[in-house]
């Protein structure tokens, strides 16, 4: 059967021979890419967090995704120096993190004599509702340049001094799935100011500059997970969980660049790139606009 299989392939024209090469190749191709995909999201060891310091410092960790990878850092055996703007939501996190790890070590306090390996940059300010640029109010618009990318700067430099000097650890800034699934994306919605690029291109430039340092930088980009940041989100196969979602977001620390941690977000994201990109933002652009100012932080 093989030979009479080979004979009929070598008696075929050219250009038949030459469609079949092209999509056997095609086909490897793609084989080896589901296989790799299989490898990083169910196979893939994680790397032992603890090489990189006992000490990790997570922003904006009262709620959401933040609140969810300090469990699962915590989890791992690292200490945590939480970084938050509301006194009475910290300690509420701090008693349940205690309650799940007892022997685990929480502080508030400066950062110089604690071995620090792992930043994980989540808080993030947004607003309720959808608003085009020129709707925003300047103190608002102020307020999410200052928590979005000021605050998230400065903190990455300050721990980067601290890691220079021992030549290891991660640096871990969320952004935004939209980054990757529509580079697009209106400024209306739920990013105004241009964070998730800024994320996305600082943390890539980072990775370049301290690499070789042994410093591990890289942006996470999940899709929509179901917080107090994204209102009238609900749970689905895409819609995640923060809980579902922090479990791989810390697997994946230490790996790629740009990443999107969370199977079912990449599988999105394939989906999402075969769609026209007209039609991905016109599914956005019906999105009501509603006249509230609020501003929602994660503390």
């Amino acid at each position: 059967m093989e030979f009479s299989l080979l004979e009929t392939l070598r008696h075929q024209p050219t250009w038949v021979q030459l469609l079949l090469s092209l999509g056997f190749l095609h086909f490897s191709r793609l084989s080896f890419s589901f296989l790799k995909w299989i490898y990083i999201f169910f196979l893939r060891q994680p790397k032992n967090l603890l090489d990189y310091g006992r000490w990790a410092i997570v922003t904006g960790p009262t709620d959401g995704i933040g609140k969810a990878m300090a469990f699962e850092l915590v989890r791992r055996g690292l200490n945590l120096i939480l970084v938050g703007r509301n006194p009475e939501k910290l300690k509420q996190v701090t008693g349940e993190l205690r309650a799940e790890v007892p022997t685990v070590e929480l502080v508030s306090i400066a950062i110089e004599c604690l071995d620090v390996g792992i930043l994980v940059n989540n808080a993030a300010a947004s607003y309720a509702v959808p608003k085009c640029l020129h709707e925003v109010d300047e103190g608002m618009f102020t307020e999410l340049v200052k928590v979005n990318m000021d605050a998230l700067t400065e903190i990455t430099r300050v721990v980067l001094l601290r890691m220079l000097k021992k030549k290891k650890g991660a640096i871990v800034n969320v952004g935004s799935g939209s980054s990757v699934i529509a580079p697009s994306y209106p400024c209306l919605l739920f990013m105004p100011v241009p964070k998730r690029d800024y994320v996305d291109q600082l943390s890539r430039s980072l990775h370049h500059e301290y690499k070789e340092k042994g410093i591990d930088v890289q942006c996470q980009v999940p899709s929509y997970i179901v917080t107090k940041m994204v209102p009238d989100i609900r749970r689905s196969f895409f819609n995640s969980a923060p809980e579902e979602y922090a479990l791989p977001a810390v697997r994946a620390i230490g790996f790629g660049t740009t990443v999107l941690p969370y199977w079912r977000h990449s599988m999105q994201c394939y989906f999402a790139k075969l769609a026209r990109r007209a039609s991905l933002m016109n599914g956005y652009y019906v999105l009501p606009l509603r006249e509230e100012n609020s501003i929602q932080l994660k503390a």
